[in-house]
């Protein structure tokens, strides 16, 4: 008996894994289209060198209002580096004097103060954001430099930092109140709704009445304190966004229009100021000019609304060590990925750490031409592991026209981790 136990338990443990061979190797055959295991086709690397250039070699269309950056992972510090990168170029041969971020406004208005000569450290500033991912060495050089530009900069030629998010919202109303205050407007009622304690919303009051209080706050800002009054809009866009929780696919839509809104109000502060362009910076799911399997995104809202006054950089690993969050541990660890991708493969086979490929420079005539204007395998990876990912190619990958969904792309051979450090609030 003991015998055909252990024989009945060896058969259903290989039942166990022939499933699970079937499933893996049946995942191959179903995500092909979306690149098998390994690192794919090598794009023509003789027209790739002849087309692709260092980052500080970057161009733009004089035209151009935004210069959307992506990134296709959030947990690489090459994609981080490149935003201090990028930006240098833009101030130094554009005029661009204002950044934006995939993070919260109120966040970011902390940062914003931080490097106009604001107290405290850019750790501090950064964890104002609310997102761990922004809690880096890498993000401290870019605002640590933009506080440097800002003591020498002649008047009105400053630097600025913005947010277009509104996933956050305790400094959206930390300084909310504080512009109330200034102004001398009553914040009793909009006292009542918050708790202090726990920084959010009290929960005796629903969402309802905090936007029906946040509304009628919004009524008795002067028209002029624009500043303010935004901060009650992105409060009230939070609460909306509320309301799509248990729908992520609405969620998403809902919350990328909110974002493209949010930007063109950051343009038009600029417009007025002066400043014709601005650069904006989030995930290549966002910032790409085409929409997401018909769903509109930021990118391709806002490349409607300005047409080629929107140039789009998107942006690919060759290989990736991506650090994501652990499931359940609040943990995060390193994982291992390849992005298939053949642009990435011929720009690492060329011998770039990092290059930059504008698709209108290359002529029709080009074989690169074709390789641009087909579909491709691109890596991308946001805040959110499984398994599957190790397994199954489609999980971390997405297929894309790259010269519809960009104008330009940049590719980095080999991604490294981001090292997240402990929150400094």
């Amino acid at each position: 008996m003991q015998k055909r136990k252990k024989h009945k338990g060896l058969l259903v443990a290989l039942s166990i894994i022939g499933v699970f061979i079937i499933t893996i190797v049946g995942g191959v055959g179903i995500y092909s289209h979306f690149g098998g295991f390994g690192t794919g086709e090598c794009a023509d690397t003789t027209e790739f060198t002849k087309y692709a250039t260092s980052v500080s070699n970057l161009t733009i269309p004089r035209q151009t209002q935004i210069v959307a950056l992506g990134e296709a992972t959030h947990g690489n510090k090459e994609f981080q580096q490149l935003r201090l990168d990028v930006f240098q170029v833009l101030v130094e041969k554009y005029g661009v004097h204002a950044f934006a971020l995939e993070g919260d406004y109120g966040g970011c208005e902390a940062v914003n103060r931080y490097i106009h000569g604001g107290s405290g450290t850019a750790a501090e500033a950064l964890s104002a954001i609310g997102f761990d991912i922004y809690r880096t060495d890498d993000m401290e050089k870019l605002i640590e430099w933009m506080r440097n530009y800002n003591t020498s900069a002649a008047h009105g030629e400053d630097l600025r930092f913005y947010g277009f998010d509104m996933e956050q919202y305790a400094y959206s109303y930390r300084y909310l109140l504080e512009a109330l205050e200034k102004a001398n407007i009553d914040t009793s009622e909009l006292k009542k709704i918050w708790d202090s304690k726990n920084n959010a919303y009290a929960d005796t009051y629903t969402s309802e009445q905090c936007a029906e209080i946040i509304g009628t706050v919004k009524e008795k800002l002067p028209a002029d304190n624009v500043q303010a009054v935004h901060f009650a809009e992105l409060l009230l866009q939070n609460i909306e966004l509320g309301k799509y929780l248990n729908d992520s696919g609405k969620l998403n839509e809902q919350r990328d229009r909110m974002m493209a809104e949010n930007t063109l109000w950051i343009l038009q502060q600029e417009q007025q100021r002066g400043n014709s362009q601005i650069m904006i910076s989030g995930h290549n799911n966002h910032v790409m000019q085409c929409e997401n399997d018909g769903t509109p995104v930021l990118g391709s809202r806002l490349a409607e609304k300005l047409g080629d006054d929107y140039f789009a950089i998107g942006t690919d690993f060759y290989k990736s060590v991506c650090n994501l969050p652990k499931p359940y541990t609040g943990k995060r660890i390193n994982h291992t990925f390849y992005s298939y991708d053949p642009l990435a493969k011929a720009s690492k086979n060329c011998g770039f750490e990092v290059s930059f490929l504008d698709f209108s420079k290359i002529p029709e005539s080009s074989p690169l031409s074709e390789q641009v204007s087909k579909d491709i395998c691109m890596g991308s990876l946001g805040e959110s592991y499984s398994v599957l990912m190790n397994f199954v190619p489609r999980s971390y990958r997405v297929q894309r026209t790259p010269q519809k969904a960009y104008d330009a792309m940049i590719f980095v051979a080999d991604a490294t981790p981001i090292e997240i450090e402990s929150s400094a609030n």
